[in-house]
Protein backbone atom coordinates (compact mmCIF):
# COMPACT_ATOMS: atom_id res chain seq x y z
CA UNK A 1 0.00 0.00 0.00
CA UNK A 2 1.56 3.30 -1.11
CA UNK A 3 1.20 5.43 1.71
CA UNK A 4 3.39 8.09 3.37
CA UNK A 5 3.85 8.38 6.46
CA UNK A 6 4.38 12.48 7.47
CA UNK A 7 3.82 12.77 10.87
CA UNK A 8 7.15 11.46 12.07
CA UNK A 9 8.75 14.37 10.12
CA UNK A 10 6.24 17.27 10.29
CA UNK A 11 4.91 17.00 14.02
CA UNK A 12 7.81 15.04 15.71
CA UNK A 13 5.71 11.92 16.46
CA UNK A 14 7.63 8.86 16.25
CA UNK A 15 5.80 5.69 15.57
CA UNK A 16 6.13 2.56 17.98
CA UNK A 17 9.51 0.28 16.81
CA UNK A 18 7.56 -2.81 15.47
CA UNK A 19 10.92 -4.59 15.15
CA UNK A 20 11.33 -5.14 19.46
CA UNK A 21 10.30 -9.03 20.12
CA UNK A 22 7.17 -8.94 22.33
CA UNK A 23 8.05 -12.30 23.37
CA UNK A 24 11.64 -10.77 24.93
CA UNK A 25 10.27 -8.06 26.27
CA UNK A 26 10.58 -8.24 30.28
CA UNK A 27 9.09 -6.28 32.61
CA UNK A 28 12.21 -4.42 33.30
CA UNK A 29 13.11 -3.15 29.26
CA UNK A 30 11.71 0.51 28.78
CA UNK A 31 10.04 1.40 25.92
CA UNK A 32 9.98 4.87 24.20
CA UNK A 33 6.50 5.35 22.58
CA UNK A 34 4.24 8.48 22.17
CA UNK A 35 0.92 8.82 23.85
CA UNK A 36 -2.28 10.50 22.94
CA UNK A 37 -4.31 12.44 25.02
CA UNK A 38 -7.62 13.88 24.70
CA UNK A 39 -8.19 17.33 26.73
CA UNK A 40 -11.17 19.75 27.07
CA UNK A 41 -10.88 21.80 23.37
CA UNK A 42 -9.67 25.29 23.83
CA UNK A 43 -7.27 24.14 26.90
CA UNK A 44 -5.02 22.14 24.58
CA UNK A 45 -1.90 24.50 25.45
CA UNK A 46 -2.80 24.24 29.23
CA UNK A 47 -2.28 20.62 28.43
CA UNK A 48 0.96 20.85 26.85
CA UNK A 49 2.54 23.03 29.69
CA UNK A 50 1.38 20.53 32.56
CA UNK A 51 3.04 17.90 30.67
CA UNK A 52 6.15 20.02 30.09
CA UNK A 53 6.02 20.87 33.87
CA UNK A 54 5.21 17.45 35.42
CA UNK A 55 6.51 14.78 32.73
CA UNK A 56 9.63 17.43 31.39
CA UNK A 57 8.79 16.75 27.95
CA UNK A 58 7.31 18.77 24.83
CA UNK A 59 3.93 18.16 23.46
CA UNK A 60 2.20 18.49 20.03
CA UNK A 61 -1.07 19.86 19.94
CA UNK A 62 -3.32 17.53 17.09
CA UNK A 63 -4.63 19.29 14.19
CA UNK A 64 -7.49 18.22 15.55
CA UNK A 65 -8.84 20.17 18.78
CA UNK A 66 -9.12 17.78 21.72
CA UNK A 67 -5.70 16.57 21.36
CA UNK A 68 -2.26 16.55 22.73
CA UNK A 69 0.47 13.96 21.82
CA UNK A 70 4.32 13.54 23.62
CA UNK A 71 6.97 10.94 24.09
CA UNK A 72 7.24 8.98 27.10
CA UNK A 73 9.12 6.14 27.98
CA UNK A 74 7.28 3.08 29.79
CA UNK A 75 8.87 3.44 33.57
CA UNK A 76 7.27 7.33 33.05
CA UNK A 77 3.70 5.73 32.51
CA UNK A 78 2.30 6.16 36.25
CA UNK A 79 3.34 10.19 36.19
CA UNK A 80 1.00 10.38 33.10
CA UNK A 81 -2.16 8.84 35.04
CA UNK A 82 -1.70 12.16 37.53
CA UNK A 83 -2.04 14.89 34.34
CA UNK A 84 -4.81 17.06 35.85
CA UNK A 85 -5.62 18.40 32.37
CA UNK A 86 -6.34 15.39 30.72
CA UNK A 87 -9.49 13.56 29.73
CA UNK A 88 -8.71 10.04 28.41
CA UNK A 89 -5.47 8.62 26.74
CA UNK A 90 -3.98 5.96 24.63
CA UNK A 91 -0.51 5.47 23.26
CA UNK A 92 -0.34 5.89 19.61
CA UNK A 93 0.35 2.63 17.73
CA UNK A 94 0.72 4.33 14.55
CA UNK A 95 0.42 7.81 12.72
CA UNK A 96 0.19 9.20 9.49
CA UNK A 97 -0.12 13.01 8.93
CA UNK A 98 -1.15 12.63 5.30
CA UNK A 99 -3.08 9.09 4.67
CA UNK A 100 -3.94 9.05 0.88
CA UNK A 101 -7.83 8.58 1.42
CA UNK A 102 -9.40 7.00 -1.86
CA UNK A 103 -12.13 8.30 -3.49
CA UNK A 104 -13.57 5.11 -4.00
CA UNK A 105 -14.78 4.28 -0.77
CA UNK A 106 -14.65 0.36 -1.25
CA UNK A 107 -10.56 1.23 -2.36
CA UNK A 108 -10.42 3.07 1.12
CA UNK A 109 -11.98 0.58 3.32
CA UNK A 110 -9.93 -2.17 1.28
CA UNK A 111 -6.22 -0.52 2.04
CA UNK A 112 -7.44 0.18 5.72
CA UNK A 113 -8.16 -3.85 6.03
CA UNK A 114 -4.99 -4.29 4.65
CA UNK A 115 -3.16 -2.17 6.76
CA UNK A 116 -4.47 -3.79 9.98
CA UNK A 117 -1.68 -6.15 9.45
CA UNK A 118 1.64 -4.10 8.53
CA UNK A 119 1.03 -2.22 11.60
CA UNK A 120 3.69 -1.92 14.42
CA UNK A 121 1.35 -3.44 17.15
CA UNK A 122 3.93 -4.78 19.59
CA UNK A 123 5.43 -1.99 21.42
CA UNK A 124 1.63 -0.40 21.98
CA UNK A 125 0.51 -3.56 23.28
CA UNK A 126 3.23 -4.15 25.39
CA UNK A 127 2.46 -0.47 27.12
CA UNK A 128 -1.32 -1.62 27.09
CA UNK A 129 -0.18 -4.29 29.34
CA UNK A 130 2.21 -2.85 31.85
CA UNK A 131 -0.66 -0.10 31.87
CA UNK A 132 -2.74 -2.78 33.18
CA UNK A 133 -0.85 -3.69 35.70
CA UNK A 134 -0.20 -0.30 36.97
CA UNK A 135 -3.93 -0.21 37.32
CA UNK A 136 -4.30 -3.53 39.24
CA UNK A 137 -1.22 -1.98 41.46
CA UNK A 138 -3.03 1.32 42.52
CA UNK A 139 -6.48 -0.57 43.05
CA UNK A 140 -8.74 0.14 39.63
CA UNK A 141 -11.40 -2.26 39.06
CA UNK A 142 -10.67 -5.33 37.19
CA UNK A 143 -12.16 -6.43 34.02
CA UNK A 144 -12.85 -4.99 30.77
CA UNK A 145 -14.38 -1.82 29.71
CA UNK A 146 -18.27 -1.27 30.64
CA UNK A 147 -18.18 1.72 28.34
CA UNK A 148 -22.19 2.20 26.76
CA UNK A 149 -22.10 1.36 23.06
CA UNK A 150 -24.16 2.53 20.54
CA UNK A 151 -25.20 0.29 17.97
CA UNK A 152 -24.42 1.81 14.48
CA UNK A 153 -28.43 2.71 13.69
CA UNK A 154 -28.61 3.91 16.68
CA UNK A 155 -25.75 6.93 16.13
CA UNK A 156 -26.61 9.44 13.49
CA UNK A 157 -23.79 9.29 10.81
CA UNK A 158 -22.05 12.72 11.87
CA UNK A 159 -23.52 16.42 12.82
CA UNK A 160 -22.03 19.45 11.04
CA UNK A 161 -20.11 22.13 13.14
CA UNK A 162 -18.94 25.19 11.13
CA UNK A 163 -17.58 23.98 7.73
CA UNK A 164 -16.49 20.22 8.92
CA UNK A 165 -18.12 17.22 9.72
CA UNK A 166 -17.73 15.92 13.08
CA UNK A 167 -18.50 12.29 13.65
CA UNK A 168 -18.66 11.36 17.44
CA UNK A 169 -16.98 7.73 18.55
CA UNK A 170 -18.50 4.85 16.25
CA UNK A 171 -18.68 1.22 17.49
CA UNK A 172 -20.36 -1.57 15.41
CA UNK A 173 -22.69 -4.06 17.47
CA UNK A 174 -21.54 -7.62 18.00
CA UNK A 175 -24.55 -9.60 16.24
CA UNK A 176 -23.33 -7.54 12.89
CA UNK A 177 -20.47 -10.11 12.82
CA UNK A 178 -22.30 -12.82 10.86
CA UNK A 179 -22.88 -10.26 7.76
CA UNK A 180 -19.73 -7.81 8.45
CA UNK A 181 -16.59 -8.07 10.13
CA UNK A 182 -16.59 -6.93 13.69
CA UNK A 183 -14.34 -4.01 15.11
CA UNK A 184 -12.45 -4.43 17.97
CA UNK A 185 -9.31 -5.48 19.53
CA UNK A 186 -6.90 -7.29 22.02
CA UNK A 187 -3.46 -9.11 23.08
CA UNK A 188 -2.24 -12.08 24.26
CA UNK A 189 0.69 -10.01 25.58
CA UNK A 190 2.91 -11.18 28.24
CA UNK A 191 1.23 -12.45 31.22
CA UNK A 192 2.34 -11.96 35.49
CA UNK A 193 3.65 -14.90 37.47
CA UNK A 194 -0.16 -15.01 38.97
CA UNK A 195 -1.86 -15.19 35.27
CA UNK A 196 1.21 -18.24 34.34
CA UNK A 197 -1.54 -20.80 35.35
CA UNK A 198 -4.57 -19.74 33.68
CA UNK A 199 -5.00 -21.35 30.41
CA UNK A 200 -2.87 -20.07 27.41
CA UNK A 201 -5.47 -20.11 25.26
CA UNK A 202 -7.61 -17.39 27.37
CA UNK A 203 -9.39 -15.31 24.87
CA UNK A 204 -8.85 -11.79 24.90
CA UNK A 205 -11.56 -9.49 23.79
CA UNK A 206 -11.40 -6.32 21.56
CA UNK A 207 -13.50 -3.63 19.64
CA UNK A 208 -12.63 -0.69 17.84
CA UNK A 209 -13.62 3.03 18.25
CA UNK A 210 -13.66 5.46 15.14
CA UNK A 211 -13.73 9.26 15.71
CA UNK A 212 -13.95 11.06 12.01
CA UNK A 213 -13.72 14.89 11.45
CA UNK A 214 -14.20 15.98 8.24
CA UNK A 215 -16.60 16.12 5.15
CA UNK A 216 -14.35 15.15 2.37
CA UNK A 217 -14.36 11.25 2.92
CA UNK A 218 -15.79 8.73 1.64
CA UNK A 219 -16.62 6.56 4.17
CA UNK A 220 -18.61 6.68 7.51
CA UNK A 221 -17.36 5.80 11.25
CA UNK A 222 -19.39 2.94 11.25
CA UNK A 223 -18.15 1.71 7.92
CA UNK A 224 -14.37 2.25 8.62
CA UNK A 225 -14.46 0.33 12.57
CA UNK A 226 -15.94 -2.28 10.79
CA UNK A 227 -13.76 -3.08 8.28
CA UNK A 228 -10.69 -2.46 9.75
CA UNK A 229 -11.80 -3.95 13.28
CA UNK A 230 -12.96 -7.05 11.00
CA UNK A 231 -8.95 -6.73 9.58
CA UNK A 232 -7.55 -6.84 13.17
CA UNK A 233 -9.65 -9.62 14.29
CA UNK A 234 -8.31 -11.74 11.20
CA UNK A 235 -5.47 -10.88 11.98
CA UNK A 236 -4.91 -11.78 15.75
CA UNK A 237 -7.85 -14.52 16.11
CA UNK A 238 -9.73 -12.14 18.73
CA UNK A 239 -12.89 -11.98 20.52
CA UNK A 240 -15.02 -9.07 19.54
CA UNK A 241 -17.12 -8.10 22.37
CA UNK A 242 -18.54 -4.27 22.38
CA UNK A 243 -19.21 -3.74 26.23
CA UNK A 244 -16.47 -6.22 27.66
CA UNK A 245 -13.59 -5.91 25.83
CA UNK A 246 -10.32 -5.80 27.31
CA UNK A 247 -8.64 -3.43 24.69
CA UNK A 248 -10.21 -0.69 22.92
CA UNK A 249 -8.41 0.32 19.20
CA UNK A 250 -8.67 3.55 18.52
CA UNK A 251 -8.99 4.73 14.99
CA UNK A 252 -8.83 9.24 15.02
CA UNK A 253 -9.19 10.47 11.67
CA UNK A 254 -8.93 14.48 11.08
CA UNK A 255 -9.21 15.32 7.15
CA UNK A 256 -6.07 13.64 6.25
CA UNK A 257 -4.65 12.89 9.38
CA UNK A 258 -5.00 9.35 10.87
CA UNK A 259 -3.64 8.32 14.04
CA UNK A 260 -4.23 4.28 14.96
CA UNK A 261 -3.57 3.73 19.08
CA UNK A 262 -5.33 1.92 22.01
CA UNK A 263 -7.07 3.35 24.89
CA UNK A 264 -5.44 3.48 28.12
CA UNK A 265 -8.56 4.44 30.01
CA UNK A 266 -11.16 2.80 30.75
CA UNK A 267 -13.28 5.82 31.84
CA UNK A 268 -12.60 9.43 31.62
CA UNK A 269 -10.34 11.05 33.93
CA UNK A 270 -12.31 14.07 34.46
CA UNK A 271 -14.76 11.90 36.64
CA UNK A 272 -12.27 11.80 39.58
CA UNK A 273 -13.65 13.45 42.09
CA UNK A 274 -17.76 13.93 41.80
CA UNK A 275 -19.74 11.00 43.31
CA UNK A 276 -22.41 13.06 44.23
CA UNK A 277 -23.03 14.82 40.24
CA UNK A 278 -25.81 17.45 39.77
CA UNK A 279 -27.60 18.58 36.25
CA UNK A 280 -24.51 20.61 34.88
CA UNK A 281 -21.63 19.09 36.85
CA UNK A 282 -18.59 20.61 35.24
CA UNK A 283 -15.65 18.20 34.25
CA UNK A 284 -12.97 17.86 36.56
CA UNK A 285 -10.27 18.42 33.63
CA UNK A 286 -12.35 21.92 32.42
CA UNK A 287 -12.18 23.20 36.30
CA UNK A 288 -8.55 22.33 36.20
CA UNK A 289 -7.59 24.52 32.87
CA UNK A 290 -9.91 27.61 34.42
CA UNK A 291 -8.05 27.43 37.51
CA UNK A 292 -4.52 27.28 35.96
CA UNK A 293 -5.65 30.02 33.65
CA UNK A 294 -6.12 32.50 36.69
CA UNK A 295 -2.91 31.10 38.72
CA UNK A 296 -3.05 30.50 41.96
CA UNK A 297 -0.76 31.75 44.80
CA UNK A 298 -0.10 30.05 48.07
CA UNK A 299 -2.10 32.09 51.23
CA UNK A 300 -4.65 32.98 47.86
CA UNK A 301 -8.43 33.03 48.74
CA UNK A 302 -10.48 31.69 45.98
CA UNK A 303 -14.03 32.02 45.71
CA UNK A 304 -16.77 30.09 43.72
CA UNK A 305 -20.04 32.00 44.08
CA UNK A 306 -21.85 29.28 42.19
CA UNK A 307 -20.42 25.99 43.16
CA UNK A 308 -23.00 23.94 42.17
CA UNK A 309 -21.55 20.03 42.75
CA UNK A 310 -18.30 21.92 43.95
CA UNK A 311 -16.02 20.55 40.75
CA UNK A 312 -13.62 23.92 40.94
CA UNK A 313 -13.03 24.16 44.73
CA UNK A 314 -12.60 20.73 44.70
CA UNK A 315 -9.54 20.45 41.90
CA UNK A 316 -8.29 23.58 43.26
CA UNK A 317 -8.33 22.23 46.80
CA UNK A 318 -6.59 19.14 45.36
CA UNK A 319 -4.10 20.26 42.75
CA UNK A 320 -3.31 24.45 44.29
CA UNK A 321 -3.64 23.12 47.91
CA UNK A 322 -1.63 26.38 49.09
CA UNK A 323 -4.59 28.19 48.33
CA UNK A 324 -7.91 28.39 50.65
CA UNK A 325 -11.17 27.79 48.67
CA UNK A 326 -14.66 29.17 49.52
CA UNK A 327 -17.97 27.22 48.09
CA UNK A 328 -20.95 28.75 47.68
CA UNK A 329 -24.74 28.34 45.97
CA UNK A 330 -27.89 29.60 47.20
CA UNK A 331 -29.74 26.12 46.64
CA UNK A 332 -29.40 23.89 49.46
CA UNK A 333 -29.30 20.76 47.45
CA UNK A 334 -26.55 22.17 45.68
CA UNK A 335 -24.65 22.45 48.80
CA UNK A 336 -25.53 19.03 49.67
CA UNK A 337 -23.90 17.70 47.06
CA UNK A 338 -20.81 20.01 47.37
CA UNK A 339 -20.46 18.75 50.93
CA UNK A 340 -20.90 15.27 50.02
CA UNK A 341 -18.42 15.46 46.88
CA UNK A 342 -15.96 16.88 49.92
CA UNK A 343 -16.28 14.00 52.49
CA UNK A 344 -15.95 11.75 49.62
CA UNK A 345 -12.55 13.47 48.77
CA UNK A 346 -11.42 13.54 52.47
CA UNK A 347 -11.98 9.82 53.03
CA UNK A 348 -10.78 8.55 49.95
CA UNK A 349 -7.54 10.76 50.99
CA UNK A 350 -7.45 9.14 54.34
CA UNK A 351 -7.41 5.49 53.13
CA UNK A 352 -4.57 6.25 50.90
CA UNK A 353 -1.98 8.41 53.10
CA UNK A 354 -4.36 8.93 56.55
CA UNK A 355 -4.26 12.83 55.38
CA UNK A 356 -7.58 14.06 55.07
CA UNK A 357 -7.75 17.84 55.48
CA UNK A 358 -8.90 19.82 52.02
CA UNK A 359 -8.29 24.03 51.96
CA UNK A 360 -12.31 24.39 51.43
CA UNK A 361 -15.04 25.94 53.31
CA UNK A 362 -18.94 25.80 51.87
CA UNK A 363 -21.60 28.05 52.46
CA UNK A 364 -25.24 28.83 51.44
CA UNK A 365 -25.90 32.37 50.54
CA UNK A 366 -27.41 34.95 48.37
CA UNK A 367 -25.01 35.58 45.40
CA UNK A 368 -25.74 39.49 45.09
CA UNK A 369 -25.38 39.67 48.63
CA UNK A 370 -22.24 37.97 49.79
CA UNK A 371 -21.19 37.70 52.95
CA UNK A 372 -17.49 38.55 53.08
CA UNK A 373 -15.66 41.80 53.35
CA UNK A 374 -14.90 44.13 50.74
CA UNK A 375 -11.83 43.44 48.97
CA UNK A 376 -10.73 40.11 50.34
CA UNK A 377 -10.90 37.99 47.87
CA UNK A 378 -7.95 37.34 45.83
CA UNK A 379 -9.82 35.45 42.93
CA UNK A 380 -13.37 34.20 41.60
CA UNK A 381 -13.70 31.09 39.72
CA UNK A 382 -16.90 29.93 38.55
CA UNK A 383 -19.34 28.33 36.15
CA UNK A 384 -22.06 30.95 35.39
CA UNK A 385 -25.40 29.86 34.65
CA UNK A 386 -26.19 29.39 31.14
CA UNK A 387 -29.69 30.13 30.82
CA UNK A 388 -29.90 26.24 28.95
CA UNK A 389 -30.71 23.73 31.72
CA UNK A 390 -30.25 26.17 35.05
CA UNK A 391 -32.07 29.67 35.06
CA UNK A 392 -32.95 31.80 31.82
CA UNK A 393 -32.03 33.74 29.29
CA UNK A 394 -34.11 36.30 30.27
CA UNK A 395 -33.24 36.44 33.69
CA UNK A 396 -29.78 36.31 32.85
CA UNK A 397 -29.68 39.98 31.86
CA UNK A 398 -30.23 40.97 35.27
CA UNK A 399 -28.24 38.45 36.89
CA UNK A 400 -24.85 38.62 35.21
CA UNK A 401 -24.63 42.64 35.98
CA UNK A 402 -25.86 42.18 39.95
CA UNK A 403 -22.87 38.96 40.21
CA UNK A 404 -20.88 40.87 38.17
CA UNK A 405 -20.79 44.02 40.81
CA UNK A 406 -20.91 42.08 43.88
CA UNK A 407 -17.70 39.85 42.87
CA UNK A 408 -15.33 43.05 41.76
CA UNK A 409 -17.14 43.96 45.60
CA UNK A 410 -15.40 41.10 47.14
CA UNK A 411 -12.47 41.39 45.09
CA UNK A 412 -9.36 42.88 46.12
CA UNK A 413 -8.60 46.11 43.32
CA UNK A 414 -5.73 46.53 41.32
CA UNK A 415 -4.72 42.52 41.85
CA UNK A 416 -7.98 40.41 42.21
CA UNK A 417 -8.82 38.12 39.42
CA UNK A 418 -11.67 36.47 37.69
CA UNK A 419 -12.25 33.10 35.70
CA UNK A 420 -15.81 33.14 34.49
CA UNK A 421 -17.65 30.11 32.25
CA UNK A 422 -20.51 31.11 30.07
CA UNK A 423 -22.37 30.04 27.30
CA UNK A 424 -24.67 33.19 26.95
CA UNK A 425 -21.77 35.40 25.38
CA UNK A 426 -24.08 37.99 24.52
CA UNK A 427 -25.84 38.87 27.98
CA UNK A 428 -22.04 38.63 29.47
CA UNK A 429 -20.49 40.96 26.93
CA UNK A 430 -23.25 43.67 27.32
CA UNK A 431 -22.56 42.83 31.23
CA UNK A 432 -19.06 43.40 31.12
CA UNK A 433 -19.43 46.47 29.08
CA UNK A 434 -21.45 47.90 31.91
CA UNK A 435 -18.18 46.89 33.94
CA UNK A 436 -15.42 48.95 32.66
CA UNK A 437 -14.67 50.90 35.97
CA UNK A 438 -14.32 47.64 37.97
CA UNK A 439 -13.48 44.69 35.30
CA UNK A 440 -11.04 44.76 32.48
CA UNK A 441 -11.11 41.65 30.34
CA UNK A 442 -7.94 40.47 29.29
CA UNK A 443 -8.45 36.63 27.47
CA UNK A 444 -10.79 34.79 26.49
CA UNK A 445 -10.65 30.63 26.06
CA UNK A 446 -13.22 29.03 23.74
CA UNK A 447 -14.15 25.86 24.75
CA UNK A 448 -16.94 23.06 24.07
CA UNK A 449 -19.38 22.34 26.99
CA UNK A 450 -21.58 18.87 26.25
CA UNK A 451 -21.67 20.50 22.87
CA UNK A 452 -22.53 24.23 23.79
CA UNK A 453 -19.92 26.70 22.22
CA UNK A 454 -18.82 28.36 25.76
CA UNK A 455 -16.34 31.20 26.83
CA UNK A 456 -13.66 31.32 29.88
CA UNK A 457 -13.69 34.77 30.22
CA UNK A 458 -10.14 35.65 32.06
CA UNK A 459 -10.95 39.50 34.02
CA UNK A 460 -8.86 41.16 35.92
CA UNK A 461 -10.10 43.85 38.59
CA UNK A 462 -9.49 47.70 38.40
CA UNK A 463 -8.06 49.74 40.85
CA UNK A 464 -11.20 51.62 40.93
CA UNK A 465 -12.68 51.52 44.80
CA UNK A 466 -15.95 50.51 44.41
CA UNK A 467 -19.02 52.74 45.29
CA UNK A 468 -16.91 55.51 43.43
CA UNK A 469 -17.13 54.03 40.10
CA UNK A 470 -19.47 55.71 37.11
CA UNK A 471 -20.99 51.92 37.02
CA UNK A 472 -22.00 52.29 40.63
CA UNK A 473 -23.46 55.78 40.74
CA UNK A 474 -25.49 54.64 37.54
CA UNK A 475 -26.71 51.68 39.31
CA UNK A 476 -27.66 53.64 42.87
CA UNK A 477 -29.91 55.33 40.83
CA UNK A 478 -31.53 53.18 39.18
CA UNK A 479 -32.32 51.33 41.94
CA UNK A 480 -33.75 54.28 43.43
CA UNK A 481 -35.64 54.94 40.62
CA UNK A 482 -37.03 51.14 40.25
CA UNK A 483 -38.11 51.56 44.19
CA UNK A 484 -40.47 53.45 42.52
CA UNK A 485 -41.14 52.94 39.21
CA UNK A 486 -40.70 49.31 37.79
CA UNK A 487 -39.32 50.94 34.45
CA UNK A 488 -36.02 51.08 35.90
CA UNK A 489 -35.32 47.64 36.44
CA UNK A 490 -36.47 47.40 32.16
CA UNK A 491 -33.52 50.50 31.37
CA UNK A 492 -31.12 48.32 33.74
CA UNK A 493 -31.28 45.45 31.90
Amino acid sequence: MSCQKGGAVESGLKPADSSTSHSAMNDGDVLAVTIGATVPTGFEHTAAEEVKEKIGVDAVIGKDRGRIYFPITTDKLSQVHLLRSVDNLFVVVEEYDHYPFKQSKEETLMEMMQLASKLPWTDALEVWRLNGKLKKRKGYRKGGNVTKAKSSCEVADATVDDTAQQELPQAVSAAECQTKAESTAATETGTTDSEAAEPAAKLIKFRVTCNRAGDRHSFSSNEAARDFGGAVQEFFQWKADMTKFDVEVLLNIHNEEMVIGIALTEESLHRRNISHFGPTTLRSTLCYGMLRLCKPQASDIILDPMCGTGAIPLEGAIEFNSSFYVAGDNNDMAVNRTVNNVCHIQKRMAEKSGASGLPIDTVQWDLCNLPIRTGSVDIVVTDMPFGKRMGSRKKNWDLYPSCLREMARVCTPGTGKAVLLTQDKKCFTKAISRMGGLWKRLHTVWVNVGGLHAGVYLLKRTGGVFGQTPEDVYESRGAVKAGGDETGDKELS
